[in-house]
This record gives structure tokens, C-alpha cells and sequence, in this order.
């Protein structure tokens, strides 16, 4: 054969890659307002920088070998605002994505190479499940020997986006990632609505099963929701610029915002003086972070509690706050689940965190109890126990009970601070009261003396005076209080690399 002929070959089947699961299928998506699995991976990398890996695979079926351009997943590397990731985008109009033995291997080499080399990588899910009747029998399914396929001993960043129909693999990799988007509309689950009520005789609907509002807000799976699949690839985007592209190096440092000092002046107009007026501490972090560097994460679940990724003169750091605008800022079960992951993701991934302290101790009663509110206590102080980024923690208002210790006292936090507001006591002194000298409001006076009884003790001061907290200050010095302290703690032993002690901590609680 000419070489000419070998040429027009390779043309031929790259054009055959590139058309997908054919024109009709791809007009039908773009009318739907829904990108296709190549258009996806164009939004995600820098122009001109993706290297395809495995455009010409296909099934090792004989019968299908025509009709699965790349096998159904289409995968390679490029560029993020100028930094190396891998990706796998699910291509639903091949088989629906479905995995299967060829399109398996392709995943395996992709991640195994951005793990070997230092690099993100990306999953852009939309699947459904493994493909038959090739899984069938045991000489597939049961043939299997790779026991740390599913591990994640986090390397480098995970980031997955669930865009469409997500069932086995690319729920899986949702599940597992360090970064979990969702577009409404999409499903994420074990299996499709169709095989659960063909296995129960009973009518699934698709968003009571696995929709957006269930791993937002229940399940705690997806750390954001989004309208369209544009805005999904945006959030994994923004999300990597806070991530290192490997576990062995720091967070990258990048310029500070114009007038982000400016918002710190009027802060303590955030915050009413009374311990029992609630306000929105999203407000009090913003005003404090680098100007508009605030990215929450999970903050439709467990809302008591915020979990985000700022910045601080340029440099990422993980934010652990109290909300009070929710349930008073009382720590409930979904709350501690919440903080466990977030722990995981900062100590893993060299992030100092700060905890900003407002909470009333943890919420109790039945529900706490039967999702087994005491061992998700006793796990997040675990976990601060084995994280070994630097923690900061400033109490702003009030903070009771053994909560105290779980958000940084209690010698869990490298520097304690107070704002001039603070409060720390085992309980409110109005419930000790009660519990102490038995007395109510129906008795103003003893009830105000017992109070100013349980009271004493409990001031920032008392706090400096015991050397527990290292500093009070006033709440506009914060943000240059923290410039300066995390700067102090920024591990130079270790090139701002922590001991990864949570690496392996289970990646869905």
C-alpha cells in the first residue's frame, strides 16, 4: 500500500472517531441543549491542547467493531488555564457509554498515567452501567482480578461531573471524587429506574431515586448543582485552580484581587452582638477571603455547617464555619459527615484550614441518634487528629460543649484566637441555670443571678489567660491576623506538604 494510502486510512478512521454515534444522535443532543462527550472535553481544556488517547480503540467484539468509535469513552489529556489533567468523557451516543472490556482498559492506562505523572483528572459521566450481554457469565464479570481498581489513595485530584443518565462506572467515579458536580435533570445511581422496577414490580420515578436533590441534600454525594452542562465543566475548572496537580507539591499562589482588604473594615456589622440573633456567616467568610475567592462546597447539605475553598493573600486555603442562619448553628449528623470530607480533601492536598467558631454544641434528639450522631463525632475528631495541614481557629461568638473541641480548641488547631465576642462554657448559661439552681424566668431575679453565675469564666480573656487561646483580637484585624499566621505555620520543612495521614479515608464517609 502507497504511502498516500496509508494516510487517507488514517484519516478514514479518525473521521469515523470524531462523527461519534453518528449525526442523527448528535443533532438530537444539540436540540436537547446538552453537549456531546467531545464538545464537553473542547469546553474543559485550553484551545489546541487535548491529545486524544485511544481514538481508534473500538469493542473487541467482532460483531460491534463498526458500530463503537473509541469504544464509547473518549479520554486523553490537555491543558487547564495552563496545567496538565486527563479526562474521560462518557460518549452516550455509542451504546449509551456502557463499559465494557476495551473502553475499561482505556480508563485504567488514564488513570494509572495521571497517577504515575502528577495530573488531575476528570471524569464527565453519562452512562449506562456495563454493557451486555458482554459482562455476562462468569468468565467476564467473575473473571476479574484488580483489587485496587476502586482504591483511592488520592495522588492527585479527582473531578467528576454527572451530566446525563449516570449508572455503574461513571456514578462510581462521581462517588469517588475529590469534586462532585451534577446538572439538573441528570440521575445518578446503581442502576436505571427500568431494571429496579423490573426487579421490584414497582414504579421508580428517576429524581426520587437518584436526582440532584437527593445527593445534594440528602445523600451529601454532589458538592454542587448546576443548570447546564457549560456551567458543570466551569465548576470543575474553577475547582482545580485551588488543587495542587499532585499531593506532593502546595496549592498554587496566584495575584490578590484589588480591594480585597476593603470588605474586613465592616464585619462586625455582619455579626449581631446578642449570641441569640442568627445571621449568615457565608457573609462573614466572604468579607474576610481574598475578594471573590469563596468556592462552597456541599452547602445544600448538612447547612449548618460551611464548607469552602478561599484564598488568603493569594494562596488556597479550606474554611470550616458555623452558620447560625441554620438550626442556630447547632452540629448535626450530616453536618459532621460533611466536615470529615472536607478534612480529607484539605489534608490530602496540602490546604491549611480555618475554622471560624459560632455553634451552641451539637443537635440533639432522635434523628441525631438514629443516624448515629456520636460516632460521626468521635470520627471528625479522629480526623483532626490525623490531619496535618496547619488549622487556625478563631472563635467569633459563642462555642459550648465537646464541640469546642471539634472545631479547633482542645489543643486541635495549631493557633486558637478569639474575637473580643467570644464566649466559650459547656452550655448556654441560661440552660445551665436551669440545670444547675433549678430556677426559670418565672424568677427574674434569681434567674438573672444564676445566670450571671454560669457566665463567669467564659470570656476571651479567660481563654488568653490560661494560654489556650494565643490571642484575642478586635474582628477587623482578621484577615491580616491570618495573612500573618498562616504564613508563621506554612510547613517550609516540607515545601507546604503535609503527612497525607487521611489519604485513604473512605471516599463516601
Amino acid at each position: 500500500m502507497a504511502f498516500e494510502e496509508h494516510l487517507k486510512e488514517l484519516a478514514a478512521r479518525q473521521q469515523r472517531a470524531l462523527a461519534m454515534g453518528g449525526e442523527e444522535k448528535l443533532a438530537q443532543r444539540k436540540a436537547q441543549g446538552v453537549l456531546n462527550a467531545r464538545d464537553r472535553i473542547a469546553r474543559l481544556f485550553d484551545p489546541g491542547t487535548f491529545l486524544e488517547s485511544g481514538m481508534l480503540a473500538v469493542s473487541n467484539r467482532p460483531e460491534d467493531r463498526h458500530t463503537t468509535p473509541a469504544d464509547g469513552k473518549v479520554g486523553g489529556f490537555g491543558r487547564v488555564n495552563g496545567r496538565e489533567a486527563g479526562v474521560l468523557a462518557n460518549d452516550f451516543t455509542v451504546k449509551g457509554a456502557s463499559s465494557a472490556n476495551i473502553n475499561i482498559k482505556k480508563l485504567k492506562h488514564l488513570k494509572n498515567t495521571a497517577k504515575k505523572r502528577g495530573v488531575p483528572m476528570v471524569f464527565l459521566g453519562e452512562s449506562t452501567g456495563a454493557r451486555m450481554p458482554d459482562v455476562m457469565g462468569a468468565s467476564s464479570i467473575g473473571s476479574k482480578d484488580d483489587p485496587t481498581e476502586y482504591q483511592r489513595m488520592r495522588e492527585v485530584p479527582w473531578a467528576a461531573a454527572v451530566l446525563g443518565h449516570c449508572y455503574g462506572s461513571s456514578a462510581w467515579y462521581g462517588s469517588m471524587s475529590d469534586f462532585c458536580v451534577m446538572r439538573k435533570g441528570a440521575i445518578m445511581a446503581v442502576s436505571s429506574p427500568r431494571l429496579i422496577s423490573m426487579a421490584t414490580g414497582k414504579a421508580v420515578d428517576p429524581e426520587e431515586l437518584g436526582g440532584w436533590r437527593v445527593h445534594a441534600e440528602v445523600s451529601g454525594l454532589v458538592d454542587q448543582v448546576v443548570d447546564t452542562d457549560e456551567e458543570a465543566i466551569d465548576a470543575i475548572k474553577q475547582f482545580l485552580s485551588y488543587m495542587p496537580s499532585h499531593h506532593n507539591e502546595a496549592p498554587p499562589r496566584v495575584a490578590v484581587p484589588a480591594r480585597s482588604d476593603d470588605a474586613i473594615k465592616d464585619v462586625m456589622k455582619l455579626v449581631p452582638e446578642t449570641s441569640n440573633q442568627v445571621y449568615d456567616m457565608r457573609k462573614v467568610v466572604a468579607a474576610i477571603v481574598d475578594l471573590d475567592s469563596m468556592f462552597e462546597l456541599k452547602a445544600r447539605f448538612g447547612k449548618t455547617i460551611i464548607t469552602a475553598l478561599a484564598r488568603m493573600d493569594g494562596q488556597t486555603i479550606g474554611v470550616i464555619a458555623n452558620n447560625p442562619l441554620f438550626k442556630g448553628g447547632a452540629i448535626d449528623a450530616d453536618a459532621c459527615q460533611k466536615v470529615q470530607s472536607f478534612l480529607v480533601l484539605c489534608d490530602s492536598f496540602n490546604i491549611p484550614i480555618v475554622f471560624l467558631v459560632d455553634q451552641p454544641g451539637f443537635l440533639i434528639g432522635m434523628e441525631g441518634e438514629q443516624k448515629g450522631v456520636t460516632g460521626k463525632v468521635m470520627n471528625w475528631l479522629n480526623a483532626m487528629t490525623l490531619c496535618t495541614v496547619p488549622k487556625i481557629s478563631i472563635i467569633v461568638r459563642k462555642s459550648y460543649g465537646l464541640a469546642v473541641s471539634n472545631m479547633g480548641a482542645g489543643g486541635n488547631s495549631d493557633e486558637l484566637c478569639c474575637w473580643v465576642t467570644a464566649e466559650v462554657s459547656f452550655m448556654k448559661p441560661e440552660f445551665g441555670a436551669k440545670v444547675v439552681f433549678g430556677v426559670t424566668e418565672d424568677e427574674p431575679e434569681k434567674f438573672k443571678a444564676a445566670v450571671e453565675k454560669m457566665t463567669r469564666g467564659s470570656t476571651p480573656y479567660d481563654m488568653a489567660a490560661i494560654y489556650t487561646a494565643q490571642n484575642v483580637i478586635d474582628p477587623r484585624d482578621t484577615r491580616d491576623y491570618l495573612k500573618h499566621v498562616l504564613a508563621i505555620h506554612r510547613p517550609r520543612l516540607t515545601n507546604g506538604v503535609g503527612e497525607h495521614l487521611m489519604r485513604t479515608w473512605p471516599t463516601s464517609y
